[in-house]
């Protein structure tokens, strides 16, 4: 694995270590925040290990789709979930007047740890 992947794992990790922490603090919208980024970050570095790079948020969910959910390199599942993260996402960090519940954020936790640990499998 080379080092922009591991580096882009690693940013995944302390995303999830930061989304729970905003969890546990009431902040829902910035822990469902960190928990897309999360999940962003592996999706990077999912097509980087391809040789892919792209420079939107939503170039990088539609070439991990056709790369990786399309293809069932990995569950299908974990593309859903990044474009529902997104939304919400969306939702928690431009919203106004609309909050993120603690169900949603923690939702979008369980599903990053999930997606990081399938990656890193994946990769290895």
């Amino acid at each position: 694995m080379n080092k922009d992947i591991a580096g882009l794992l690693d940013k995944a990790e302390r995303s999830l270590s930061a989304a729970r922490s905003l969890l546990d603090q009431q902040h829902h919208d910035f822990a469902a925040s960190r928990g897309y980024y999360a999940m962003f970050y592996v999706a990077e570095a999912l097509l980087a290990s391809l040789g892919e790079a792209y420079s939107s948020h939503s170039a990088v969910i539609a070439a991990f789709g056709r790369a990786f959910a399309k293809t069932e390199k990995l569950d299908p599942k974990f593309h859903r979930w990044l474009i529902d993260a997104q939304d919400i996402r969306n939702v928690g960090d431009y919203g106004i007047g609309m909050t993120i519940t603690a169900k949603q954020a923690s939702e979008i936790i369980a599903h990053a740890q999930e997606f990081v640990m399938a990656s890193k499998d994946y990769l290895e």
